[in-house]
């Protein structure tokens, strides 16, 4: 408990990460909260309200449908963050597995692991994205599948560093010495010390995930109208920039607000995660 005390009172220090906490709770909670917060059904099509600027009625406008734009915002920001979450557990699931076995047993197991990762990581990973999307049809599980799936290779790389550097420390080799397996070393001993980095890579890597979603569906290839994202949202204001600004304009700035706080976020538990800094802060 004092560990966490410590570690909430350095993130603190830093103003801009504490903004950051602040807009993605509040993100979280209106994403949850959809169904009660949002004003009108994100779905509804309203004729007389077509490409409507915003007012009382529709405080952020309305679409080429006559749909609230505030509430198809709202409704998708459910996507992004699912989208994000799901896909950066996968993705951490997948490095933590492999980043284990390659740094806790070395040698040929570790160089021909290191090797895969070097192979995915020589594909640029959006447009390995856009191949496998454009075969497979493009949903919402899809994606959250497929940006998970090409997006562990970091999260191994760090948990391999980790491993190398924990496997050699004195508790190691006590905990080998009491005759314990391999396999109850790395997960009771070794994992739990060598996850302050896949912390801050997943914080990061939710930021990511919402905006690699956002460009699927701004490209078509994400979540399918009628439901809601943030991405299909700027589609149609791209095909109507010149009459209707707000339709970019607001679901633009729900994406840059969102990636900006999770980064600052990410920027925070680094800060307060890295031992280097206690150390210099003891000095």
């Amino acid at each position: 408990m004092r560990l966490l005390w410590v570690i909430g009172k350095r993130f603190t220090r830093n103003k801009l990460s504490v903004i950051g906490a602040v807009v993605v709770f509040a993100l979280i909670t209106s994403s949850l909260l959809a169904p009660v917060i949002a004003p009108y059904d994100p779905t509804s099509i309203d004729v007389y309200n077509v490409l409507s600027p915003p007012d009382k009625a529709h405080l952020l406008g309305t679409d080429e449908l006559g749909r609230d734009l505030l509430s198809r915002i709202i409704w998708g920001s459910r996507v992004s963050l699912k989208v994000g979450f799901v896909a950066v557990g996968i993705a951490i699931m997948i490095g933590i597995i492999l980043g284990s076995i390659a740094g806790f047993y070395g040698g040929r197991v570790d160089a021909i692991l290191m090797r895969f990762v070097d192979i995915m990581l020589a594909f640029p990973t959006f447009f390995l994205i856009l191949a496998v999307i454009a075969i497979l049809e493009p949903n919402i599980f899809t994606i959250m599948a497929v940006i998970g799936v090409t997006g562990w290779m970091d999260v191994a790389r760090l948990v391999r560093a980790e491993f190398l550097t924990l496997k050699e420390r004195d508790f190691v080799d006590a905990a080998r010495a009491l005759g314990m397996r391999n396999k109850r070393l790395i997960v009771r001993h070794i994992l739990p010390n060598a996850l302050s980095p896949v912390f801050v890579a997943a914080t990061f890597g939710v930021a990511g995930a919402i905006l690699t979603e956002s460009g699927l569906s701004f490209l078509g290839l994400g979540v399918q109208p009628p439901d809601p994202s943030w991405g299909n949202i700027l589609t149609a204001g791209k095909d109507n920039i010149e009459i209707a600004w707000w339709l970019s304009l607001y679901p633009g700035l729900a994406i840059l607000i969102t990636v900006l706080s999770y980064n600052l976020v990410g920027e925070g538990l680094r800060d307060a995660l890295d031992p280097r800094l206690w150390a210099a802060e003891e000095e």
